[in-house]
């Protein structure tokens, strides 16, 4: 009990150390300066927030000191109860000594009614004594059982009392680490309202930064707005010619097949005429005649075989047009592929602003 008041005599009273800290916070808020007030307070209000929470760790450290106070006054009681518990241990030891001795006294006056020859009275008394026996058994048990639980509770004690030194002793390495750390605040608000400063000009930096985006944003916006106006008319434009080449491809594709029903037609005439030719060998006295015929036909045939060129040659600059045609049509989509991409760009950018 002595250490317990000892231990409590020893704990700093939180009311002591808070006067001096609320002097020096009084005294620091009540002094004015020219120039960066509001920083100053800023400052100050972290110094009485960390004075703060260091006097809320030396009250927790106290609150945790006084519970292992009333723990170890518990546990000095429960000590006190069990050196009361041991005497009337002895107490019974003792007592069954000196029933031990009237055992034996019994046994001797056993021995003396053997000899009187009183079976009975003997054997009531040899059970009697059997049970005297296992109730001693029984009650060395207990004694035993309450020596070691005296031991543990003895461990158990010094096992607190240490715990207890060791929780002192990091109570007092953690107040002077707090103390330290306050010291080392104190030498880095120079170094921070530097760092305001540089803050505050890098601000400045990025506020001009943005207006500056804003802008070429802005120009941006408007140089597509006046690409995508400029390549809607080029597409219609390409829309209008595609519709006058298909109806080109239409009328040609008309043209072809009626040169080829005629090509058709002339091969036919040209198989008729070599029949004509064979029966003409195989009738001879009809060659003269054929042959008028055939002079006349000549020219006719001349004629044909030109038609027939320039059919050919007329094809092959429809199939050149077709082939041009074609890659027009190519371009186009290309062109309007490119123009979904622009479109799908400006969406993004004006979903971006």
């Amino acid at each position: 009990m002595s250490d317990m008041k000892q231990r409590k005599k020893a704990v700093p009273s939180p009311k002591h150390n808070e006067d001096p800290q609320k002097q020096s916070n009084d005294g620091t808020i009540s002094s004015p300066r020219s120039g960066s007030n509001s920083r100053n307070s800023f400052w100050i209000d972290s110094r009485t927030a960390l004075n703060l929470l260091s006097l809320v760790a030396c009250l927790l450290l106290t609150w945790f000191l006084f519970q292992q106070s009333g723990q170890l006054a518990h546990m000095e009681k429960k000590y006190h109860l069990l050196q009361l518990e041991a005497g009337k241990c002895q107490d019974m030891e003792n007592k069954v000594n000196l029933i031990s001795e009237k055992c034996e006294k019994t046994q001797d006056l056993m021995e003396q009614l053997e000899t009187l020859q009183i079976i009975s009275h003997v054997k009531h008394l040899q059970e009697d004594l059997y049970s005297m026996k296992t109730w001693s058994k029984s009650i060395i048990q207990k004694k035993e059982e309450l020596q070691e639980n005296l031991t543990t509770l003895f461990h158990a004690v010094v096992k607190v009392e240490q715990s207890t030194a060791s929780i002192a002793k990091d109570v007092s390495l953690k107040i002077a680490t707090v103390k330290t750390d306050i010291r080392r605040i104190s030498g880095l608000v120079s170094d921070v309202t530097s760092l305001t400063d540089s803050l505050q000009a890098l601000e400045d930096k990025v506020d001009k930064a943005e207006k500056k985006t804003v802008q070429n944003i802005g120009d941006l916006l408007t140089s597509s707005i006046d690409r995508t106006a400029k390549l809607r008319s080029f597409a219609s434009d390409n829309a209008k010619r595609i519709e006058q080449i298909k109806i080109t491809l239409s009328d040609l594709r008309g043209d072809f097949n009626k040169h080829s029903d005629r090509l058709l037609n002339l091969e036919s005439n040209r198989a008729k005429v070599l029949k004509t030719v064979t029966f003409a060998n195989d009738l001879k006295p009809k060659v003269y005649n054929l042959k008028k015929d055939f002079a006349r036909l000549e020219p006719m045939i001349n004629e044909l075989t030109l038609r027939i060129g320039r059919l050919v040659d007329d094809i092959l600059q429809r199939e050149k047009e077709i082939v041009f045609l074609n890659e027009k049509l190519s371009n186009l989509t290309t062109v309007q592929t490119e123009i979904k991409d622009m479109k799908d760009e400006i969406a993004k950018i004006l979903d971006m602003n």
